[in-house]
């Protein structure tokens, strides 16, 4: 049955979005190098006025733009924040937004003339200081994204309950057991099975501390959402594993003792660059002699990662506050300067993530309407489906890319 998540006083953040700012120099601005760009890409895009531009044909990716001028004074005022907005405002749509996005996500280090960008420092908003992950920082940003709400999550993802990459098996398109081949995957890279003392950083909804206690591992998992905790402790109880399972609402930073396997499946997204010391030097802490870590990982390219590492955009206002995407050079330099572990095996499966992603947004527009019973609005809904479809073209066009690693500890 679906109940009704009771909603704070405040408006929130997807509520908030405003009326486009007034810019008219950098709407001129915003418009034209706009008007360039799409000139040479794939896709088709509707002025309101009958305007058609873009090179695509007629079956090419198609965007709407019922109102241009607040369409680009947002681009014009923040294009990293005004692209999102104006789709929750619906100043622009398409049928396939995924598929829309993809070709500006394939040429995404060319849209801006070289010319032009050493023009960003001086109009790209930088992150506040508020969105540290801290200690506390980490809490209250963990608690945006996951405390959301346990019944919306269980909406879109499969019975698993498993938000972070599939990895399908061949001519399978299971989502369900491409989440279990997926957690099988990181466990071996890992070494876990019977008698395993494994501690898991990042617990989600509990999918792989499940998996675990099965093969006979004794499992401490770490999660910083209390709504993730209850459901994950519910789960593990309903399944008879509890004796095998500790859920504890505590940071990384904050574990103590000694495991022979450490997995992290991405959660070093949310810890900041300038904690991703720290976070592989607790994974070398916390590991025995001889023992494994694996993480998950999504990475950008290294280029990319340090250009825009302080830039605050739509993803951080509205979806991962003091998130960062790493590259896999930063993962690698850290495991190297800072542990004395050693990278014995890495797979990448970007593929993967895409079709995860196309999985997850046709079942969450599908079952809207429950999502919609439980409180949230038509900005919540245009919000989620944006968030979906732009990190779904992230991993279309290759920007980016997800890995498994496995560290060993030899002494």
């Amino acid at each position: 049955m679906t109940t009704c998540i009771e909603r704070p006083a405040t408006a929130p953040q997807w509520d908030r979005v405003g009326p486009p700012p007034h810019a008219p120099v950098r709407a001129r601005f915003a418009e034209a190098l706009f008007r360039n760009v799409v000139a040479e890409l794939p896709i088709r895009v509707a002025l309101a006025g009958g305007e058609r531009l873009g090179a695509g044909g007629p079956d090419a990716p198609l965007m709407r733009v019922p109102d241009p001028a607040a369409f680009f004074h947002r681009l014009g005022a923040d294009a990293k924040l005004g692209l999102g907005e104006a789709y929750m405002s619906g100043e622009w749509t398409s049928p396939d937004p995924a598929a829309l996005l993809t070709p500006f996500a394939e040429r995404i280090t060319r849209l801006v003339p070289r010319s032009l960008q050493p023009l960003r420092r001086w109009v790209e908003r930088r992150r506040p200081a508020v969105e540290r992950n801290t200690p506390e920082g980490a809490r209250r940003n963990i608690s945006h994204h996951y405390d959301l709400s346990n019944e919306v999550f269980a909406t879109f993802l499969d019975e698993t309950m498993t938000y972070s990459s599939a990895l399908f098996r061949p001519g399978s398109d299971d989502l369900a057991d491409a989440q279990r081949n997926k957690i099988d995957r990181i466990l071996d890279l890992a070494g876990v099975g019977a008698g395993t003392r494994l501690l898991e950083i990042g617990t989600g909804w509990g999918a792989l501390a499940l998996r675990a206690a099965e093969r006979g591992a004794r499992v401490t998992s770490l999660t910083l959402s209390a709504e993730q905790a209850s459901m994950a402790r519910r789960r593990i109880a309903d399944a008879g594993l509890s004796g095998r399972v500790d859920v504890q609402l505590r940071d990384y930073r904050d574990a103590a003792g000694g495991y022979d396997a450490v997995v992290s499946v991405e959660m070093i997204e949310a810890v900041g660059a300038e904690y991703w010391p720290e976070y592989f030097q607790a994974l070398d802490r916390l590991l025995l002699p001889g023992g494994r870590a694996a993480i998950q990982a999504i990475t950008m390219p290294h280029d990319r990662m340090v250009a825009t590492q302080h830039t605050y955009t739509w993803i951080h206002r509205y979806i991962f506050p003091g998130g960062i995407i790493p590259s896999v050079r930063s993962i690698t330099d850290n495991v190297r300067e800072r542990t004395g572990l050693a990278m014995s095996e890495s797979r990448s499966f970007g593929a993967d993530y895409a079709r995860t992603l196309r999985h997850w947004r046709n079942r969450f527009l599908r079952r809207w309407p429950d999502v919609e019973a439980l409180g949230f609005s038509r900005n919540f809904r245009r919000m989620w489906e944006f968030y979906l479809a732009y990190s779904e073209a992230g991993f279309r066009s290759g920007y980016l890319d997800v890995w498994q690693f496995r560290l060993d500890k030899t002494a």
